[in-house]
């Protein structure tokens, strides 16, 4: 599929909107300042000034306030009943509650610049704050609930009528002479030819804006848009069928390290695909590391292999084929009671950890201290294949820890430096025979019930610790969207006083922890201490 690597970025965005009954308390006490507003820029005179105060309130109330309760209330039923989406009580209330605001932000500002210029704009400002309000009802609308033009148009233009009506009434009863003598059949009929020409610029925006991605996709971006908030709201995964049909097949890696116990049956797996789990929430592939350790029986651990979003699975389906491919490694694994110790090297930023296993090495690849995001597929690739041809193994496994987040440094791609230092990292590995046992040890905790709030994700923590020749090494495992910078070196000091000899720390990747207004949302941001008393 095209690439997505913007998503998890752009989900810093992402707002709970408030509960209906809020809404309704700030439309009330928003339309009340209004009117309060307007009236002192334009004075009625009704009273005195605490009179002319609560009339310029009542008034705001009953135009803005009262219209936008209305229309809150209906929107919703008016969109079920033509089968649309998204468009939940809290979201109708909210939007009638924007667009009211809109209207009355309008409406003093053109009331203001009336009262410099010495002109009276009261009346046209406020209708041109309903025409504003509808353009941005009907964008809302036609974007996300899925329901077509007309019925979009029916429903948008029904909380600017209700302004406008209300206006007229209150106008009507405070000064009948002032009310005709704006023709209020005309007035109506601006506001309608201006609702037009504002349906028709939006509409052509959307139509261009969208023409290039369906021709190239198939879909459009207000499609997906109203599908990734319909997946939001409902956890609803129909916006994978577009992915399915966009996508495109790939052929990639998927490294697999058994270990089984003395009676044959598997201990612990600790799984590297080279797919990334994106794009977020629990769309396409996002809760990859959860779904294919929950496949196997034993202990799994899923690590992240090199992959970037261009390698996203278009569906959780998709994830089965990556279930069938370990099985498959494991119907022709070869075993072996031997295996090397742990051992660092470096070369610049890069930071290669390396055990050798019969035919092969799981190689543990991070950037940290220093700040990096994902390693591209093809820079994984060939580092792979360099260390078959330096170290005359069959099968090197090489994780991407993802464990010290830069938002402003990114991943690293072909070209950049930090591929050539991977590359030279890896050409001082130098081959270790397998002359020790090894002892396997396994550790799985949900953290205390830390979630996605915490930047924790359905695994929690899993710690695979193996042995050789008396050293120690943690394999520790976040199930998290990449590490806080530094928060890696906070944890190496938290286990200081452990039996261990060595320890890496790596997080899955997992997506299913970018859907809060904290974007990337890496482990280590909150919470850090109680989270490293677990490791």
């Amino acid at each position: 599929m095209s690439s997505m690597s913007n998503v998890a970025g752009l989900s810093k965005w992402i707002r709970t909107l408030p509960n209906a009954k809020s809404s309704v308390l700030m439309i009330i006490i928003l339309s009340f300042i209004t009117g309060v507003l307007l009236f002192l820029l334009q004075p009625v005179n009704v009273g005195n000034g605490l009179e002319d105060f609560f009339y310029g309130g009542a008034f705001g109330f009953v135009v803005f306030g009262l219209s936008a309760i209305i229309t809150g209330s209906t929107d919703q039923l008016w969109v079920e009943s033509l089968n649309g989406i998204n468009l939940k009580a809290k979201h109708s209330m909210f939007l009638a509650l924007v667009s009211m605001s809109l209207a009355g932000i309008v409406g003093i500002i053109g009331t203001a610049v009336g009262l410099i210029f010495n002109m009276d704009l009261f009346f046209n400002s406020i209708l041109f704050g309903c025409v504003i309000a509808f353009g941005f009802n009907i964008l809302v609308i036609l974007a996300t609930t899925r329901i077509k033009l007309f019925n979009s148009f029916i429903i948008a233009i029904i909380q600017p009528l209700l302004m406008i009506g209300m206006l007229i009434i209150t106008s009507f009863l405070n000064n009948i002479d002032y009310l005709f003598s704006l023709g209020y059949i005309t007035t109506i009929f601006k506001v309608i030819i201006a609702s037009v020409i504002f349906l028709i610029a939006i509409y052509a925006f959307i139509s261009v804006v969208e023409s290039p991605m369906k021709k190239n996709l198939g879909f459009g971006a207000m499609e997906i848009l109203s599908y990734f908030i319909l997946h939001m709201n409902e956890g609803t995964n129909t916006i994978e069928q577009l992915f399915d049909n966009a996508g495109e097949a790939i052929d990639t890696l998927v490294g697999v390290a058994s270990f089984r116990r003395l009676d044959g049956s598997i201990k612990a797996l600790f799984l590297s695909p080279c797919v990334h789990p994106g794009p977020l929430g629990d769309i396409g592939g996002s809760n990859m590391p959860t779904l294919l350790a929950n496949s196997f029986d034993a202990f799994t651990m899923v690590a992240h292999g090199p992959s970037t979003h261009d390698f996203n699975p278009v569906s959780s389906d998709e994830i089965v084929k990556i279930e069938d491919a370990v099985r498959k490694a494991l119907d022709d694994m070869e075993y072996s009671p031997k295996a090397s110790e742990f051992i660092r090297y470096s070369y610049k930023k890069a930071n290669v950890g390396v055990q050798f296993f019969k035919n092969g090495t799981i190689m543990l690849s991070t950037f940290a201290p220093s700040g990096s995001d994902d390693i591209e597929y093809a820079v994984g690739l060939a580092a792979m294949i360099e260390s078959q041809k330096e170290l005359g193994t069959e099968n090197n496994i090489l994780v991407d820890c993802h464990n010290s987040f830069n938002e402003e440094k990114g991943g690293v791609l072909p070209g950049n430096p930090e591929l050539f230092q991977l590359i030279d990292t890896i050409k001082l590995i130098e081959p270790l025979d397998l002359e020790h046992d090894i002892k396997v040890g396994c550790y799985y905790t949900d953290l205390g019930g830390f979630d996605k709030h915490q930047g924790i994700g359905e695994s929690g923590l899993k710690t695979m610790v193996i042995e050789v020749n008396g050293q120690r090494t943690a394999y520790v495992l976040f199930d998290s969207n990449n590490m806080e910078l530094g928060y890696r070196e906070t944890i190496f000091n938290a286990v200081k006083d452990l039996d261990i000899d060595e320890i890496e720390v790596m997080t899955t990747d997992t997506h299913t922890v970018n859907t809060l207004s904290a974007g990337y949302n890496p482990v280590g941001t909150v919470e850090k201490e109680k989270i490293a008393e677990y490791v």
